[in-house]
This record gives structure tokens, sequence and C-alpha cells, in this order.
């Protein structure tokens, strides 16, 4: 029987790229010279930590960072974005949670809307994933397509294909 995970994974590779080229702006731009701006990356946490001088520049930083994002495949929906908080010497820091992984809220939503959907198509919790199996790859096809449709928290990629 055919199936497939629906997942919302995070590529961390491109997430560097995207820090960097955030980097590589931030240095083009008057505004920020002598200006220091940190970014740390926890990947257990599931976080990212970026500090700059004040609320306006963590401001300017998020604009960047999320300009680089989209061009290197992100969607907005995968960044969660804190409140500045004050940091050490009059500076500003921004906690960023990255949504790797389906949540079990959006797991359970994704099941309900394969089985209100009436096709032949079984919905199963696998973790933070969801396998959707079916006799007929067409089904699954059409369900990936209702899935991409829905209006969900999360960034569905479909992975783990198999015959």
């Amino acid at each position: 029987m055919p199936s497939i995970d629906a997942a919302s994974k995070i590529n961390y590779a491109e997430l560097d790229n995207a820090i960097n080229n955030t980097k590589k702006a931030i240095a083009t731009r008057f505004d920020f010279r002598n200006s220091p701006v940190e970014f740390t990356i926890d990947k257990k946490e599931k976080t990212l930590k970026i500090s700059a001088a004040d609320d306006g520049k963590i401001n300017a930083v998020k604009e960047m960072f999320v300009a680089a994002a989209i061009k290197r495949g992100f969607s907005v929906k995968q960044f969660d974005w804190g409140d500045p908080e004050p940091g050490l010497g009059g500076s500003s820091k921004r906690t960023v949670k990255l949504k790797d992984g389906l949540e079990t809220d959006v797991c359970k939503q994704i099941t309900k809307l394969v089985k209100e959907s009436g096709l032949k198509v079984q919905a199963s919790i696998q973790g933070d994933e969801v396998r959707l199996t079916a006799k007929q790859i067409d089904d699954i096809r059409t369900c990936m397509a209702m899935l991409q449709k829905a209006d969900l928290p999360q960034v569905l990629q479909f992975v783990n294909p198999k015959s």
C-alpha cells in the first residue's frame, strides 16, 4: 500500500545560509556600523536568538532575516517571533522559536481533515509526523492537495513516499 509522511522540517543548512545572508546585509548598512549583531542557533531547544544594540535595530534585523529566509525557501509560518527583551548594557535581544516537526494539535487537525474529506486515506500520527496511507496513490495525491490548501498553522512537506 502506498504511503507518504506529512512533516514540517527545518533545513538547518539553509537556515545558516539565511543567517549569513542577513549578516552580509547588515555589514553593508551604514546604521549598523560599530553595532554588534549576534545570532545563536540552539538545535536542541529549536530556537534562534538574536541580539542587537536596541529595539529599532532588532526590528530591522528581523525584517532582513525574514527577507533572506524567504529567498532561501522558508515560510514565515516556520518562525514564531518572541517580543524584544532588554539585554545587557541597553542592548536588546529576541528569541525565535523554530517550528521543526509538527505539533500534536496540528497532527490531530490533519487527521481530522483527512477523515472529514471522505477520501479512502488513513492518517496516523507518527511522533511529529502524520503518515497518509491508501490503496491508490491518486487518493493520497488528492489528500496532499487538500492539505496544502487547508489553512494550517505550520508548513507541510511530504517526505518518505513508499509505493
